[in-house]
Formats: C-alpha cells, structure tokens, sequence
C-alpha cells in the first residue's frame, strides 16, 4: 500500500507551489533596503515621555486648602473620603467641572459616597467642622470602605483631611 503524490488535482499543486515559495523566503530572505523610512521611526525611537508628570507631594489639607483643586480652568482635582485625599486628575470626565460627581472635586465626598448620593446637600461647607460621619448606618460605613478601596487602587493617595485650624 504506498501512496504516492498525485499533482493532477489542482488543489495539490497549488499546495506545492505555496510550500516552494515560502521555503524559498525563508532560506533566501530578500536582501533589498526600503526605499522609504517609516514615519513613526524618523527622528530616532524612544520610549521617553513628552514630559514628566507632574510631582505629587503627601501633605495635609484641610476643607479651605483643598476646595481650590476642584479642576477648573483645566487644574488638579482633589477628593477626599474619610480624611483620605486622593488625586482623581486622572479621572477628569468623572470628577471634573463638567463630571457627573463634579460636586465632590475638591471637596470632602466621605458622605455622599457613603450614601451613594451625590446630591450637593452631602457636602459639609468649607468653613465647618469636619464631618464625623458619627449618624451612618454599618452598610453605609461598608459602602464608603468600598468606595476608598476602588480609590486607593485607581488614584494617588496624595495626602489627608485635617479640621481647618490644624495646618
């Protein structure tokens, strides 16, 4: 029983002529250089950003101090929950001017995410008292731990809440 190959059909025969040509690319590969430079390659090739972002510095702020990071006219945007500030300038289409959760840039957010409210009634004014959060309930403190761990994995812990004499 031995088969022999049969380049009658024209499926095996343009098998063959596939096979031959790819054989013949890869033992004599084509020794011509491109006419043309590719554009992206031009001026050299680095994997250097165009600059260096910006140093973040872990300090203290307090409601007045962090109320001027609210990201207007295109600056950073600060948050914090629960005395933790995180810079969410990543997250500018969220947390911006224009954000759906706009509201809480630059301010203390700690029980408005705890409520999963976003209403401007959950921010304590700049001149008060921190708020204690003493009235939420334990699925609310749950919600708002959830809300600082979804931070702490996405943004920069960048400094923390103080009451407004304490800087």
């Amino acid at each position: 029983m031995g088969y022999a190959l049969d380049f009658g059909t024209p499926v095996n025969t343009a098998l063959l002529v596939y096979i031959l040509y790819s054989v013949q690319k890869i033992v004599f590969p084509s020794a011509s250089t491109p006419t043309t430079i590719p554009n992206e390659f031009k001026h050299g090739y680095s994997w250097l950003p165009k600059a260096h972002p910006p140093t973040v510095i872990f300090k203290a702020y307090t409601p007045k101090t962090l109320e001027p990071f609210s990201g207007k006219n295109g600056g950073r945007i600060l948050l914090a929950i629960n005395g933790i500030v995180f810079d969410v300038t990543a997250g500018r289409n969220f947390y911006g001017p224009d954000g759906m959760y706009g509201n809480f840039a630059g301010r203390d957010a700690s029980r408005g995410m705890a409520k999963q409210s976003f209403d401007i009634e959950m921010l304590t004014a700049i001149d008060q008292p921190l708020d204690k959060l003493d009235d939420l309930r334990p699925d609310e403190i749950e919600n708002m731990k959830g809300w600082i761990d979804h931070f702490s994995n996405k943004y920069i812990i960048c400094g923390k809440l103080v009451e407004n004499d304490a800087v």
